[in-house]
């Protein structure tokens, strides 16, 4: 793998040994395998604990996969069905606050289920295996697919496997199969007031 990731200012290296590859394998993850990724999910924060995240998975294999497959756009398609499994992640937008007896509208979760994700994420790159978050699906066939209530909104679909070459990619993407870079801290924090260049 070639990378231009260096670890700076004492992180971990496992945040920067993440990436999200569009080359998978075809091969076959069990449902025990995908467990510890939601596992690590579920332990994400959250305010008041309200844990609004819910995810939807289908198995290469299973019934559902290709329904899965269907809602990704055709570009997203044609790499992530190489893959092992695909997922959607969901948020409530309701919840009942401690003491109260009413749901109210939460404003934060997609905020929570965006660090569930992520810890998801993590997950899977510790298991020696890949997951690439997108944005790039029918959201409208999906909420009908996956029989999704209203009072729940379609975050990201996640697409998860075993890196595999990156010659099963065309070949513009094959070029594009390499950990990207990030702004430098420099560029999104600031101390004690709104300071940004780009603003």
């Amino acid at each position: 793998m070639t990378s231009t990731r260096t670890v700076e200012n004492g992180v971990n290296p496992i945040f920067v040994e993440r990436w999200s590859p569009r080359a998978y394998d075809e091969s076959v993850l069990s449902a025990n395998e995908l467990k510890p990724l939601f596992e690590a999910a579920r332990w994400a924060p959250s305010a008041y604990n309200a844990q609004p995240w819910r995810f939807i998975y289908a198995r290469r294999g299973a019934p559902a996969w290709q329904t899965f497959l269907d809602l990704l756009i055709p570009y997203n398609r044609g790499w992530a069905q190489n893959a092992s499994a695909l997922a959607f992640a969901i948020s409530a937008r309701k919840f009942i606050p401690p003491g109260k007896n009413e749901a109210i509208d939460t404003g934060f979760q997609s905020y929570d289920t965006g660090a569930a994700v992520a810890y998801l994420v993590l997950q899977a790159s510790l298991a020696g295996l890949a997951a690439h978050v997108i944005a790039g699906f029918d959201k409208q066939a999906a909420k009908q697919a996956l029989a999704i209530p209203d009072g729940f909104h379609i975050e990201s679909a996640i697409v998860i496997g075993r890196r595999g070459g990156a010659g099963k990619l065309p070949a513009e993407l094959q070029a594009r199969e390499t950990p990207n870079g990030r702004n430098a801290i420099e560029n999104f924090i600031a101390e004690g007031r709104f300071d940004f260049k780009d603003a």
